[in-house]
């Protein structure tokens, strides 16, 4: 299948409840024709399929239908211009139609409205505006309509109430049943009592009339789904439970109204049991919703921070607009404490923005003319005018939200494990199930067939898939969601994994470990040049060139230089330039004895600047020497912490820079790195990292530069500098959004911490299943163990996913463990080149 051709959809399915449905429902989406690759993830009800084109959402929506998870569906109101008669309102139905996930479209000729019924996470509305507008019937979204993240919000919101309601409706039907059966029990005068008044018959009719109230109302949604699945031979979750109570129940029944045809003695009634399972399971199911609804509060708060309107300024007017309506070069405005509402670049003003939301970074930055605001970040105490570069979807906070969907949505390779045990894990309890109650049976004292149903139905209930299959999904929304709001981007999900294996971190140094921001400190002229005569012609040479340290030059000869022709960049080396008809050349040692050029009258000052931290290069213009050129880079604010904290951790540091040894050991020297390789050209930092690999195990790279992509790539996790350049960052795993190093960090703790959070929640959810599955069978009672009733094997159960989501839950507490760096004692490289004057 060609790339260009292959499509990645996300579509929202409905009727998950444990990792058997994951697997019945990826198998289901596997198997239309041109799938070539599908993950179900439990925790957010989400599927994501790559195909080929030619796979249609309403193919994806009959394959989940038929498998029993209907595909989540939306709907959104749209107000229509241009309608004037049926024929345009059939236009607009065929154009939205062919949207590729509308379900059906309906438009009303008289209020000029479409109502579009959608597949959820598929399109979204601007596909269908775009659909209307080309059909030549521009539409807009009616206003009190919601956004899809909005309506999914509702949606599970009223799912959690509903959850609630159902629960405290079934434990008020079941808590008579429960007082009169089980306090008979263990309160002989409460069932003389009952036995007095009520009487048996009565006691068994009303406990009948309110447990069939219980699994026909509240309980019938465990019929509705797990019913289908058995006779699709497709068992889950709540097949377990239908079964587990639909067994307690029908003995009850028989044993009320028709007791001759049961042995003797063994006309028991366990209504409380199935009363107490519904009820149970459901409260369970409430708390597991409203602790699902928190794993997705990160990305929940991230789509938050876009402002529904802004003030758009035409002429001397300024009005509010949705900002679905908004277009890129639109002229914005945004007031002191607003929000910006899209990606921009200031016109006027000057005022501090907070970008934490999106960096990480607490500090407010200052914004004035022509610098970039970014949507979703806070404008200071002053107005700020703007124009809109990017919207929509193409803002880079749609792009985050977009990323940090898909990375929560991957599946590690710690999740084949568990994919390959939950695929046969239900049938496999029913099976247990049916051979304890044969066991039972067989071998059981009198009464055997009560015994055997209370253990076969205790098998069932306490069963947990569910705990398994969200043991690893929720921990890497929660943690994915979390370093998002950290400034920690995860661009692929199982770098996750990756990460926390990792032994060592490579650091490119300039743009990564400094500023990438270098100015020229000295410029020392041999005899026969001045800088006023040679400084320009460096800078001309240098002017067509994108290094930072050409540009440190060219900014400190000013605006004032010549023109230079045959520029030849000479990579890892430096370049040549024919500038006023002179040939110059400018670059590292190594380019001099390439050439075969002396650097005699300038080795020894070269060796000291390079000792205190200055990159040095040398000039030549017609073959002769003619200066050396000394530039600083300042280190960041963070990366001296940032190297610190690495150690700490048990990393080893290393530094891979194309600087001469000297400087780079200086850097570092003063930051604290034990590995350092020097004079790398471009192709030389992937063999470093192999060797490194080969040494040391499995590898981190953080670097920001387009020459820094092959690293990026070759490393078993790639960290790009967020504010580098757009091949690096589509390179790398991670993208650390502020630039700051320390950021890797915090991505390195969040992964440690995340897969340590997985293994945990994987060995409760094991654990529990292989330990209390064999106690609800009965293994303990030979050796005077007691026999688990099923109303404690649900409370088990609902307890057991709970656990697994509250555990999770724990990752949104991470914090970072490094402040601010520390001032080092003694000056640095770069604060001793400051007495150093060009």
């Amino acid at each position: 299948m060609e790339k260009s051709h292959v499509r990645e959809r996300t579509i929202e399915v409905t009727g998950l409840s444990c990792a058997g449905c994951v697997g019945r429902a990826e198998r289901a989406l596997a198997a239309v024709p041109g799938v070539k690759e599908a993950s179900v993830n439990l925790a957010t009800s989400k599927a994501r399929v790559v195909g080929s084109s030619e796979v249609s959402a309403e193919g994806l929506r009959g394959a989940l239908k038929t498998a029993g998870y209907p595909a989540a569906e939306a709907t959104i109101e749209l107000q229509v211009s241009g309608l004037t008669c049926a024929s345009c309102v059939g236009r607009v139905e065929r154009a939205l139609q062919q949207v590729d996930g509308v379900v059906s479209a309906d438009v009303n000729l008289a209020q000029e409205q479409a109502h579009v019924t959608y597949l959820a996470g598929v399109l979204t509305a601007e596909d269908l505006l775009k659909a209307s507008k080309h059909a030549g019937y521009p539409a807009t979204p009616i206003g009190n309509t919601q956004s899809d993240a909005d309506s999914l919000k509702v949606e599970k919101e009223a799912e959690i109430q509903r959850l609630g309601w159902e629960f405290l409706i079934a434990a008020a039907l079941t808590l008579p049943v429960f007082v009169i059966e089980m306090g008979g029990h263990m309160i002989p005068a409460l069932h003389h009592w009952v036995a007095r008044t009520i009487g048996t018959g009565n006691n068994h009719i009303l406990q009948f009339l309110l447990t069939t109230l219980v699994l026909f109302g509240p309980g019938l949604r465990f019929y509705r789904q797990g019913v289908p699945a058995l006779l699709r031979a497709a068992p889950d979750m709540n097949a377990l439970v239908a079964i587990g109570t639909a067994a307690a129940y029908g003995y009850s029944v028989v044993a009320t109204f028709a007791p001759d045809l049961l042995p003797a003695g063994t006309a028991n009634v366990y209504y409380e049991a199935a009363a107490v399972i519904v009820t149970l399971i459901l409260l369970g199911r409430w708390l597991e919703a409203r602790a699902k609804g928190r794993t997705g509060a990160a990305i929940r708060a991230l789509v938050g921070l876009q402002p529904k309107v802004a003030l758009v300024v035409t002429g001397t007017k300024a009005e509010e607009r949705p900002v679905s309506e908004l277009r890129v070069g639109d002229h914005l405005r945004a007031r002191p404490g607003e929000r910006i509402a899209v990606d921009g670049t200031v016109l006027t003003g000057r005022s501090f923005v907070d970008e934490s939301m999106i960096t990480g970074e607490p500090i407010p930055l200052e914004k004035a003319d022509g610098d970039v605001l970014t949507a979703g970040t806070i404008n200071g105490a002053a107005v700020l005018d703007y124009r809109a570069t990017h919207v929509g979807a193409d803002t880079l906070l749609a792009q985050i939200v977009r990323m940090v969907e898909q990375a929560q949505g991957a599946k590690l390779p710690v999740q084949a494990l568990v994919d390959r045990v939950t695929l046969w894990f239900v049938p496999a309890v029913i099976v247990i199930a049916a051979l304890t109650v044969a066991v039972w049976l067989l071998f059981g004292p009198d009464p055997a067939l009560p015994l055997a149903l209370v253990a076969g139905v205790s098998v069932l209930i306490i069963a947990c898939p569910c705990a398994m299959g969200l043991a690893t999904p929720t921990s890497i929304m929660v943690g994915i969601g979390r370093a998002a709001q950290m400034g920690v981007l995860f661009r692929k999900g199982d770098a996750l994994q990756r990460l926390q294996d990792t032994r060592v971190v490579a650091l490119d140094k300039t743009g990564t470990l400094t500023e990438g921001r270098p100015t020229l400190t000295m410029l020392r002229c041999a005899d026969g040049f001045d800088r006023a005569g040679l400084l320009p012609l460096l800078a001309a040479a240098e002017a067509q060139s994108e290094h930072p340290i050409a540009r440190a030059i060219t900014a400190a000869a000013g605006a004032d230089i010549p023109q230079a022709t045959e520029v030849e960049a000479i990579p890892g080396y430096g370049l040549r330039a024919t500038v006023a008809g002179q040939l110059v050349l400018i670059g590292a040692a190594r380019l001099m004895t390439r050439e075969g050029v002396s650097c005699a009258p300038f080795e020894a000052e070269a060796e000291s600047l390079a000792a205190r931290g200055a990159t040095t290069l040398y000039a030549v213009v017609d073959g002769r020497l003619a200066g050396l050129v000394a530039v600083t880079d300042p280190v960041k604010e963070g990366s001296r912490a940032a190297v610190k904290a690495m150690a700490a951790q048990g990393l080893k540091v290393a530094m891979l820079t194309g600087d001469g040894a000297a400087t780079a050991q200086a850097i570092a020297d003063d930051l604290g790195i034990e590995i350092v390789e020097a004079n790398c050209l471009p192709g030389d930092k992937v063999s470093a990292l192999e060797a490194l690999q080969k040494q040391h195990g499995a590898l981190a790279f953080v670097g920001d530069g387009i020459n820094d992509a092959p690293a990026l790539a070759a490393a078993d996790v790639g960290i790009a500098i967020g504010t580098g350049t757009d091949v690096a960052i589509e390179t790398a795993d991670i993208v650390l959004v502020s630039g700051d190093l320390r950021g890797a960090v915090n991505a390195i703790k969040i992964s440690r911490a995340t897969l340590r959070n997985i293994r945990q929640n994987l060995g409760w959810a094991f654990g529990y299943n292989i330990l209390l599955v064999p106690v609800a069978a009965g293994v303990l009672v030979p050796f005077g163990g007691p026999l688990l009733s099923p109303g404690l094997a649900a409370g088990a159960m609902a307890l057991s996913s709970v656990f697994v989501l509250s555990n999770a839950l724990r990752l949104c507490g991470l914090r970072s463990d490094i402040g601010q760096s520390e001032t080092p004692a003694d000056p640095t490289p770069a604060q001793q080149m400051k007495e150093v004057r060009p």
